[in-house]
C-alpha cells in the first residue's frame, strides 16, 4: 500500500490479513488514507488495534476488501449496467454500494457513511487498491 495508507497497513498486520493479501488474491482493495483514520475518534482507533479487539478489526479492514481484481473502469462498466447503482460484496460478507458522482465513485457503506474513491488503479501483484477519502464501516461493527 501507498505511504499514506500507514494505519490500514497496520490495521491489516494487525487483523492478521496481511499474509492473506500478500499470498492470494485477486483482491480489490478500497484504502482510507491515514487522515481518514484519523478521522476516527481516537479511543475508537486505539481500541481496534488492542489484540482483544481483532475479531472486530478484522471486520473493519475486511469490509474494505473483495474478491476479484475490479479497475475503476470495470466498477464504472457495472454502474452503467447497473442503472447507476451496484453492490460489491466484501470479504467481510456485507455489501457495499457503489454509485456515481459526476466522474467519481462514491462508496457508501452499510450505515451510510460515504467515502470517494480519490487514486485509483494502483496494480498489485494480486489486485488493485483503490484510495478513498473516508473509512467505511459494515453495519454490525
Amino acid at each position: 500500500m501507498a505511504d499514506d495508507q500507514a494505519v490500514m497497513h497496520h490495521a491489516a498486520k494487525t487483523a492478521k490479513l496481511e499474509e492473506m493479501l500478500d499470498n492470494e488474491g485477486p483482491f480489490t482493495v478500497f484504502a482510507p488514507t491515514d487522515m481518514a483514520f484519523n478521522s476516527l475518534p481516537e479511543i475508537q482507533l486505539q481500541n481496534l488495534l488492542m489484540p482483544e479487539n481483532r475479531k472486530q478489526l478484522s471486520a473493519l479492514v475486511s469490509y474494505h476488501i473483495i474478491a476479484g481484481k475490479f479497475s475503476a473502469a470495470k466498477i464504472l462498466k457495472k454502474l452503467c449496467s447497473g442503472e447507476g447503482q451496484t453492490t460489491l460484496t466484501t470479504l467481510q460478507g456485507e455489501a457495499i454500494t457503489a454509485t456515481i458522482d459526476g466522474t467519481d465513485i462514491i462508496l457508501t457503506d452499510g450505515q451510510g457513511n460515504k467515502a470517494r474513491i480519490i487514486k485509483a488503479d494502483r496494480n498489485q501483484c494480486n489486485g488493485v487498491v483503490h484510495t478513498i477519502d473516508s473509512v467505511i464501516r459494515p453495519s454490525r461493527l
